[in-house]
């Protein structure tokens, strides 16, 4: 089966200096495969690569080495290009245009009939939220929130199979933010595939099927969204009952990770290897045992542990 974008040893150089050049590498051996018919997310810090992934992947940069494909076509085909959709982070329209204008100028770049594109832009328009005072105002007089509005109407106006977003919540309010993610999950129940980054974590949780983190221009996990905070997430919660405040307080002292709860006294351990030190230890202070359960780690605790600590600066091409 096809996938919609397949990724292989993708690396990106770049030189800065003026006299003496160096190479800074950007991106290093990035492989990836995205399923078609998926919510995507790609994570990372500033300066990890990820806009430096997109502007290699629409062909905005040329790639050091390594490969890709999209919908099982190579970056160079043109027939491809039609086929997809893509949200730069800071895109520059014509602002002279008006948000009419500009649809129908680039549904007529990728080839959908002026017939289509009358019944379509009113349709782009009121899926993200712009109204309809607005349609044929000048971009120039756009606040930030409707040119992100406009610019998200511009990556669907050919009914694209992937949709490239780079930042897509960036600038909107709160109303904004829930239409957007309205409008990928229909993305997604429409069979298609939506490949975006963002800095909103409570956003990809919400969202996302299967998710990438890079650091540092290095792939760190990924896979399905569920897996990878189970697999990697979760401490084990043991909750007793049965234990005085002094007990509580021995057994702090003790090195034990104990906290007062409804149910009695929780501790927390990070691997079934120390449950039973932990669980003997409460039972000696007179605690009987109520639970063993493990905890599902948010992705924000995922991404602070495995990166939180590593950000790099800000790459030449990455924001």
């Amino acid at each position: 089966m096809t996938k919609a974008i397949e990724i292989a040893e993708l690396t990106k150089d770049f030189e800065i200096g003026f006299l003496r050049k160096r190479p800074v590498r950007v991106l290093d051996g990035l492989t990836l495969e995205v399923p078609k018919g998926v919510i995507f997310g790609f994570l990372g810090p500033n300066g990890a690569g990820k806009t430096t992934t997109l502007k290699l992947l629409m062909g905005l940069l040329r790639p050091t080495s390594g490969t890709a494909r999209i919908l099982g076509e190579p970056l160079s085909s043109v027939a491809m290009r039609a086929r997809i959709g893509y949200l730069p982070e800071q895109a520059y329209f014509y602002d002279y245009l008006t948000a009419r204008e500009l649809l129908h100028y680039y549904g007529r770049l990728t080839g959908v009939d002026d017939v289509t594109l009358a019944r379509r832009i009113p349709e782009l328009f009121g899926s993200v939220g712009l109204e309809e005072s607005a349609f044929d105002r000048q971009l120039r007089k756009f606040s930030k929130g409707m040119l992100q509005r406009t610019g998200l109407a511009q990556a669907l106006v050919n009914d694209p199979e992937v949709v490239f977003l780079d930042e897509p919540m960036s600038g909107l309010d709160p109303i904004g933010r829930r239409q957007v993610r309205d409008l990928i999950l229909g993305i997604r129940d429409a069979g298609k595939t939506v490949f975006f980054s963002s800095h909103i974590l409570s956003d990809v949780e919400a969202l996302c099927d299967e998710v990438a983190i890079l650091n540092q221009g290095r792939l760190v996990e990924t896979g399905s969204l569920s897996d990878i905070l189970n697999r990697r997430g979760g401490q084990l919660e043991i909750v007793v009952t049965g234990l005085s405040d002094d007990a509580l307080g021995r057994l702090r002292a003790d090195g034990v990770d104990i906290s007062k709860s409804p149910g009695g006294a929780l501790i927390l351990v990070p691997s079934e290897a120390m449950v039973e030190s932990a669980l003997a230890k409460a039972r000696a202070a007179g605690g009987r045992l109520i639970s063993v359960s493990q905890t599902r780690s948010s992705l924000e605790d995922f991404f602070m542990r495995e990166v939180g600590s590593g950000e790099g600066k800000d790459s030449p091409a990455d924001s």
